[in-house]
């Protein structure tokens, strides 16, 4: 997701769970969440080699 789609994110989420959020906790989740993004940002950047399985696929 890109930076600045977290506000998008947080009024879709908001809507969708039907919570209001004040000013307050809502720039604090904001915040959280460009913090955790940052956090993960170097393992998101590792790059995997080719040959690897990004997932298993189930199959009946």
């Amino acid at each position: 997701m890109m930076a600045n789609d977290w506000t998008t994110y947080l009024d879709q989420m908001t809507a969708i769970l039907d919570i209001e959020l004040d000013e307050a906790r809502r720039a604090e989740l904001l915040l959280q969440f460009t913090r955790i993004a940052q956090m993960a940002e170097p393992l998101m950047d590792f790059p995997l080699d080719d040959r690897l399985d990004v997932a298993g696929v189930y199959q009946a």
